[in-house]
This record gives structure tokens, sequence and C-alpha cells, in this order.
């Protein structure tokens, strides 16, 4: 491939694409694969356009993926309890309260190791 043909090559490549690629989180490889080129040339590439190697464009750049995930999973909350609830677990704190009645207090030890051995598996 002569060196004019190899320049042309690395402007075909589409930095729309490439960031979409990198928001759905997809490797390097993959990257490479769909839009056609080598590592060194997609490194090249993004050096040139971003001024930084693959891999702190690739960090900055799956944010957005993120960010889109998490509006989808917060719209989802709105009509799903399942959705609703671990959001609530994971990001306010919220647990699932085991309360447990009694008044023998040998079936508290056998309650409390049944329980761990669930929680557990």
């Amino acid at each position: 491939m002569a060196v004019g043909q190899i320049k042309q090559k690395q402007d075909k490549i589409n930095q729309d694409l490439f960031e979409k690629l990198c928001g759905i989180q997809c490797t390097k490889e993959e990257i490479c694969s769909v839009l056609n080129v080598s590592e060194k040339t997609l490194n090249r590439w993004c050096k040139r356009t971003y001024g930084e190697n693959f891999s702190p464009v690739f960090a900055k750049k799956r944010m957005f993926g993120c960010s889109s995930l998490r509006r989808m999973q917060w719209k989802l909350a709105e009509k799903n309890a399942t959705m609703a609830i671990f959001l609530g677990k994971n990001y306010l704190g919220q647990r699932d309260n085991i309360e447990l009645a009694t008044t023998d207090m040998s079936k508290v030890d056998e309650l409390l190791n049944e329980i761990k051995k669930n929680a557990i598996k």
C-alpha cells in the first residue's frame, strides 16, 4: 500500500461512528473491525484527531454510553417496579428489611443460620 493510500484510509475513519462504538463499549478490536482499520491506524487517528492515544479517548467517550444507559434506566424505573427497587438500593442505600418474630429463642439461631446459608448462595 502506498503512503497516499494509508493517509487516505486514516482520513476515512468516521468520527461519529467511532464515538458511538465507544459509547456502547465495544472493544478496541471490535472498533477496528467495524472501521476496517488496524489498531496502529486507529491509535494514530486518535492522536491526530483528539491529541491523545486510543485508551484515554475511549475512557472519555464511553462515558456518553454510560450516561445514556443511566438515562434509560431512570426512564424504565417510572414503569417498572423492579428497576425502581434496583435503583433505590444502589443509589439511595435502600434495602429489604426482614423482620423476625418469635418467642422461642432457640429458633432464632436456626433462622439466622438459614438466612446466612441462603445469602451466601
